[in-house]
Order: structure tokens, then C-alpha cells, then sequence
């Protein structure tokens, strides 16, 4: 149960002027983001400050992303009820949660086992989807359940991450920040096997690394 009324005012009041007053229109995405309480994810002493357009640190040199980049690649990867959605990098398990909401499952995998075990326990607290968490190196994805229909990396990847690309479905989407020419959002789609690249926009994440700290 939420603690008094000032959370539910900020959610609000984040999609209202972060996202729907910009370019986020998908009707989903947006009332994903009023449902999913973003202070859980956070240290408690940012408070209502959660809601603020910014990242946050949440431990050992990661971060939450801000909403809209979050709303913003969801909405390109066009996420529908029947999908099954990778997540690489699940991190504080925010954005966990706001996919659970979108897809039939999501499989997010998370290198470090601290956050992990972190975001698991946030996830606990309230309603999600089905969402399945494992412990892994992020550029191996996860196998055993591929292919997915989207996937969404929330961290900075070389330019052609040739594993996870195995991993996407026919007609799948895969988007990424990647390190070419500067850091750039990227959307890889899949069609007859043949992997295609579409440039966003200009963007700023923590590297992907490699191994399982």
C-alpha cells in the first residue's frame, strides 16, 4: 500500500508533462507508467523526487533510466499483449515491471546478482505480468527461451550484437543504445532472416559489460 497521496499526484503528474505532453502517444505505455510505482525502485530517501525527469544511481555504478527514454523505446519497439519480451539489463527492475504490463512474458537477465536479488524483491511488492529473472552475462541474452519478439537493452552495446540478434524472432524488434559514431538509439528488425538498422536519435547509458560480477 502507497504511503499517503503525493506519489499518486507525482506518477501523475510524470506522465502528464514527461511523456504524453511530448511524443509518447501509445495509450498502454502511458497508463503502464501511472501504474507501476517508480519510488519502490529507488532509494526511499529520493522520496517523490522519483518521478522527476532525471536518472537516479541505484548501486554499484548503475542506474535508472529516466521515464521518457524508457517510454520512448518502448514505443518504438511496439510491444503487443501476445509478445515475449527480452530484457537485458534489468537493473533496479523498473522498466521490469512497465514490460510485464505490455507483454504476455518478459525474461530479464542482469549480471549482477546484488541487483537482481534488489529488483526481485521490488517486484514482489506490487501486481506485474509474468516476468522470469536470471542471473547472466547480458550479451549472452537467454537462449533457452528464444526467439523473442522484442527485445530491449538498456545499456550501451557494440554495433552488432550478433547473439542477441540470433535471439529475435522472425519480424522481431530489438533496440539498443550502441556505440557508433557517438552513442545513438538503434532499432534492429528481423525480416526473412535479414537484419535491418534504423538510426533514433542521439542518447547517453552506462556500458554493457561483459561477465557476471
Amino acid at each position: 500500500m502507497e504511503k499517503g497521496l503525493d506519489y499518486r499526484i507525482a506518477r501523475r503528474r510524470m506522465v502528464e508533462e514527461q511523456l504524453s505532453s511530448r511524443d509518447i502517444q501509445d495509450k498502454r505505455i502511458l497508463k503502464a507508467f501511472l501504474e507501476v510505482p517508480r519510488h519502490i525502485f529507488v532509494d526511499p530517501a529520493i522520496g517523490a523526487r522519483a518521478y522527476d525527469d532525471c536518472s537516479f544511481p541505484i548501486g554499484l555504478s548503475q542506474t535508472i533510466s529516466q521515464p521518457y527514454i524508457q517510454a520512448l523505446m518502448m514505443q518504438y519497439l511496439m510491444i503487443r499483449p501476445e509478445d515475449r519480451v527480452l530484457e537485458v539489463g534489468t537493473g533496479s527492475g523498473y522498466q521490469t515491471a512497465i514490460l510485464s504490463l505490455l507483454a504476455r512474458e518478459v525474461y530479464s537477465v542482469e549480471r549482477l546478482p546484488q541487483l537482481s536479488k534488489k529488483a526481485g524483491d521490488a517486484l514482489s511488492k506490487i501486481k506485474t505480468g509474468r516476468i522470469r529473472l536470471k542471473v547472466t552475462d547480458g550479451f549472452n541474452g537467454w537462449g533457452f527461451y528464444a526467439p523473442f519478439d522484442k527485445i530491449i537493452v538498456s545499456a550501451t552495446i557494440p554495433e552488432n550484437p550478433e547473439v542477441l540478434l540470433d535471439q529475435l524472432a522472425e519480424k522481431g524488434l530489438l533496440i539498443a543504445p550502441v556505440s557508433f559514431d557517438g552513442e545513438c538509439l538503434m532499432l534492429f528488425s528481423k525480416n526473412d532472416g535479414v537484419i535491418n538498422r534504423q538510426r533514433l536519435s542521439e542518447c547517453a547509458f552506462v556500458p554493457l559489460l561483459k561477465g557476471v560480477g
